[in-house]
């Protein structure tokens, strides 16, 4: 499973939201810096999060960006989600729309079972998890296990 870079810019970025939440709107140009963001790219990554409803914009001097909801209620699913779409796919496609024949047929609910995997993990983080930095202790655990950190 591959994170994109995307992915990686828009979960930094509303976690900089979070963490200036309640300082007022926060300029594209402030997150891009302290993030190491392309600015460009970060442009069009918060104009998708905010077509998914995750940040607010607002325009002029005092403009920039905001949580569009209380970061408790947004996963880290959800910012993926809203730049990348479905979080697993396989050749593009959702694994409950593929089917496979033959000796290919056990490979779907190994799919499902990734996807349910990765939902359960991603979906139990919140961005106020990530900003008070209290992962959930599933979360924890398996980033405990002695095999975790290592790349086979």
């Amino acid at each position: 499973m591959r994170i994109s870079a995307r992915a990686d810019y828009a979960v930094r970025a509303v976690l900089e939201l979070a963490v200036r939440q309640g300082n007022g709107p926060v300029k594209a140009e402030e997150i891009a810096a302290v993030q190491g963001i392309p600015h460009k790219f970060l442009e069009g990554i918060l104009g998708d999060l905010r077509r998914a409803g995750i940040v607010a914009s607002r325009r002029g001097g005092g403009g920039g960006y905001r949580l569009a909801r209380d970061a408790a209620a947004v996963t880290v699913a959800d910012v993926i989600r809203g730049v990348d779409g479905p979080i697993v796919s396989v050749r593009g496609e959702r694994p409950t729309g593929l089917t496979y024949t033959g000796t290919a047929q056990p490979l779907l609910p190994l799919w499902i079972a990734l996807r349910a995997n990765v939902r359960r993990v991603l979906e139990g983080v919140t961005v106020a998890d990530l900003a008070a930095d209290t992962l959930p202790e599933p979360v924890r655990a398996l980033a405990a296990e002695p095999g975790a950190w290592e790349n086979p």
